[in-house]
């Protein structure tokens, strides 16, 4: 019984996940900071976002331990709590990737190789 109740906190756990990282601007951030920690300034250049904006989505990464910070001063150092989870990521950017490249095919087959 209690291996039951594990598997459900697990889905329930992944879930939580999974809602996190259905925003676009969330997962950016999260490939931004593969290469390493940045501070709120360094994305919100790099995203060419408002400050307020990459500032919330950062503060909910953060609160659901996909991220954890440092400060360092006045600036805050993200990074991600996991990077291992960058291995799921990529997988489903190549799915993605593979996806829209068979849907391309099947356009230009369909439409004789011209775009209109």
């Amino acid at each position: 019984m209690a291996r039951k109740e594990n598997q459900r906190l697990i889905y329930e756990m992944h879930a939580q996940v999974c809602s996190v990282l259905s925003n676009a601007k969330r997962l950016e951030i999260i490939d931004l900071l593969r290469g390493g920690e940045k501070t709120a300034g360094d994305l919100t250049d790099e995203m060419g976002l408002p400050k307020t904006n990459v500032s919330q989505q950062l503060a909910i990464l953060r609160d659901k331990g996909i991220l954890t910070s440092r400060r360092e001063g006045r600036r805050i150092h993200y990074r991600l709590a996991f990077p291992k989870m960058l291995k799921a990521y990529d997988l489903l950017r190549q799915v993605l990737i593979e996806r829209l490249q068979e849907q391309g095919d099947v356009a230009a087959r369909i439409g004789g190789g011209k775009l209109p």
